[in-house]
């Protein structure tokens, strides 16, 4: 692992770093926050998994995390959203390829040999900040936007003991009856519709549900809410009985203007989670 930048922020540190990905088959970047709580000893971690077409830094500059973070003594890691590098599959649509992993790992070529961000999200990263940084592995929640609302739910819907709590931004809620779906998850997984289901979080809330809160924030005036399908969501959750809370927050659209507006509430909620 290698650094790329340090810089002091709030008290803690925000770092970039890099290193050699054998799931992925090629150089990564991440982003990590540590709080100033970190010098005393490990401190909870906090995932946000971020869009299509984002790398590590869009949320790390934009989403106004780190502040609140930093007073609730959590850090956050961000994660790029694809493999990266020359060689690396890619497609010329913005919701494919490199910045669209969409959190899955692909079985279908040209995408299996690199994409392979399940495994990397849930297994190689996890592993290394655990060895690296000061992290209570044994503390962790999970957030994200958009695709990687859909990434985060899945993730922690299959991973029930590793995480506290889950949130997301407008996420993808049903990508198996959308084209911000069905168009990648076909190209990445094939046409056996049964692989799809779990990456589907409408789906699996219904199958599975999660044991522990989850918050949900969609803006009522975001473009894209026939994509997001977050009606599917809601309904699930109901049907479950799920522990949560889902908001539609009236005037916010997709942009990372959203995002930071509620990412007090989301941090605070993770927190809560966290000590208990």
């Amino acid at each position: 692992m290698e650094t790329v930048s340090e810089n002091k922020s709030f008290d803690g540190v925000q770092g970039v770093y890099t290193h050699a990905s054998e799931v992925c088959g090629c150089d990564m970047t991440f982003g990590l926050f540590l709080p100033e709580d970190a010098k005393s000893g490990p401190v909870p971690l906090l995932w946000y998994l971020s869009g299509l077409t984002c790398t590590h830094e869009n949320a790390m500059t934009k989403a106004a995390a780190q502040q609140w973070c930093a007073e609730q003594g959590i850090a956050i890691a961000f994660p790029d959203t694809s493999p990266r590098g020359e060689g690396i599959a890619d497609d010329e649509a913005y919701d494919l390829g490199k910045g669209a992993g969409f959190y899955v790992d692909a079985t279908e070529n040209p995408w299996a040999p690199n994409f392979k961000m399940w495994s990397y999200i849930a297994d190689e990263l996890p592993s290394l900040l655990g060895r690296n940084f000061e992290l209570d592995m044994d503390r962790q929640s999970i957030t994200g936007h958009s695709m990687g609302g859909h990434g985060a739910l899945t993730i922690a819907m299959a991973h029930p003991d590793r995480f506290a709590s889950v949130s997301a931004f407008a996420p993808i809620a049903n990508p198996t009856a959308s084209d911000w779906g069905k168009k990648q998850l076909g190209a990445y997984l094939g046409e056996d519709k049964g692989q799809w289901a779990k990456h589907d979080a409408s789906l699996q809330m219904k199958e599975v549900g999660f044991d522990g809160p989850v918050l949900i924030d969609q803006g009522a005036s975001d473009n894209f809410l026939d994509l997001l399908r977050p009606e599917a969501l809601a309904h699930a959750m109901m049907a479950r009985r799920q522990e949560g809370l889902f908001r539609m927050q009236k005037g916010y659209d997709h942009s990372y203007f959203f995002i930071s507006s509620f990412m007090e509430d989301h941090v605070t909620f993770h927190a809560e989670a966290l000590y208990t």
